[in-house]
C-alpha cells in the first residue's frame, strides 16, 4: 500500500501544535503569565465581557479551575470582574489596559512563531495549508456552535 502520508496527519498536527506552543511559550515567558492564563487572556481579549462559564466551556477546562486562574489573573491586574446588566449573579470577564498591552505583544510574538513555523512554505502553499485546515475544522465542527471556527483571514495568521 503507497502511503501519501495521511496516516500520519494527526500525529503531524498534535507534533506542529506542540512545537509552536513550546516555541512561544519560551518566547512569552518573560511576561509573568503560564500558558493556561495567556489562554484565558486572549480569549478575554477577543471576547470582552464573556462569562466565567463560558470560558470554561472555550478553554475546555472545569468551571472551578477557570474560577482560580480569574481569581489570579484578577490579582495581578490583568481582568476585571463585573456583573451582567440582566442578571448579577454571573460574572462577566473583561480585560484590563493591562491586559490589553500584553495581548498586542502576543500576537506579535504569536506571528514570529507562526513565521518561524513556515519557513520554505511557499505563499501559495501557506494558503492551501490554512484553507484546508480551515475546512477540515468545520468538517469537524458538526453543526456545534460552541466549536465553530473562525475563517482565517490571512495565509500566514
Amino acid at each position: 500500500m503507497v502511503s501519501d502520508g495521511i496516516d500520519r496527519l494527526g500525529f503531524l498536527i498534535h507534533d506542529v501544535q506542540r512545537l509552536m506552543r513550546k516555541r512561544f511559550e519560551t518566547r512569552a515567558s518573560g511576561l509573568g503569565l503560564s500558558s493556561a492564563q495567556w489562554r484565558l487572556m486572549v480569549r478575554v481579549a477577543k471576547e470582552e465581557g464573556v462569562s466565567q462559564a463560558r470560558l470554561a466551556e472555550l478553554l475546555e477546562i472545569e468551571p472551578i479551575s477557570v474560577s482560580r486562574l480569574v481569581d489570579r489573573m484578577e490579582e495581578g491586574g490583568w481582568i476585571e470582574r463585573r456583573a451582567a446588566a440582566a442578571d448579577r449573579r454571573v460574572r462577566m470577564i473583561f480585560p484590563t489596559a493591562k491586559a490589553s498591552a500584553a495581548y498586542a505583544e502576543v500576537k506579535s510574538l504569536a506571528g514570529e512563531v507562526y513565521e518561524e513555523s513556515l519557513v520554505g512554505v511557499s505563499p501559495e502553499d501557506r494558503r492551501v495549508l490554512i484553507r484546508a485546515l480551515d475546512a477540515m475544522a468545520q468538517n469537524l465542527a458538526d453543526g456545534d456552535i460552541s466549536e465553530k471556527v473562525e475563517p482565517t483571514k490571512g495565509a500566514a495568521a
